[in-house]
């Protein structure tokens, strides 16, 4: 009877740590400092890889309104440079002075990383391994809950601000 309470323990406990493999990883910020996901947790986070040269760029625009909107109610956006589709500046300082100047960017930014390939950062291994969930192009989002756990993944062309989305954030924040 013991053993099988032992066994019973055990899967309670794996089934509640499932998900919150996203906080095992870690980013180098956009000013260069470690950027650990285990910061976010508790959080909604919309993982966004973003490209400075893109027809979609101006989607940052709507991502800093999202991020003030609900920045103070355990929510983040936070963007990932790429150049995995050509479209980025080659140097993160480019990419951060670009973000500040043009869009007044405030929420978290990582350093420029690759999204796709052999190269791409273990988090986009995981999502895609895990999740089946690659990038399809930039602006792609990739929206967690407070536990770690993917909720979804939206297109490119799905606007930050859509109705669509904010409910899903606005849902996911409340818990």
């Amino acid at each position: 009877m013991l053993k099988f309470i032992f066994i019973i323990k055990l899967f309670l406990l794996s089934f509640l740590a499932m998900g919150s493999e996203f906080y095992n990883f870690q980013f180098e910020s956009i000013e260069g400092k470690k950027m650990p996901l285990k910061d976010f947790e508790g959080k909604v986070v919309l993982l966004v890889n973003t490209a400075s040269m893109c027809g979609l760029t101006k989607q940052y625009s709507a991502l800093q309104e999202l991020y003030e909107d609900f920045k103070d109610q355990d929510f983040v956006v936070l963007g990932v440079p790429s150049n995995s589709f050509k479209q980025e500046h080659a140097s993160k300082d480019k990419v951060k002075d670009f973000c500040e100047t043009n869009f007044n960017i405030t929420f978290p930014m990582t350093e420029i990383v690759s999204v796709l390939g052999a190269e791409k950062h273990p988090l986009y291994k995981w999502l895609k391994e895990e999740h089946g969930i690659k990038p399809k192009w930039n602006f792609h989002k990739i929206l967690i809950d407070k536990k770690g756990k993917v909720v979804n993944s939206y297109s490119p062309l799905t606007k930050p601000n859509s109705d669509k989305l904010v409910n899903i954030i606005e849902e996911k924040i409340k818990g």
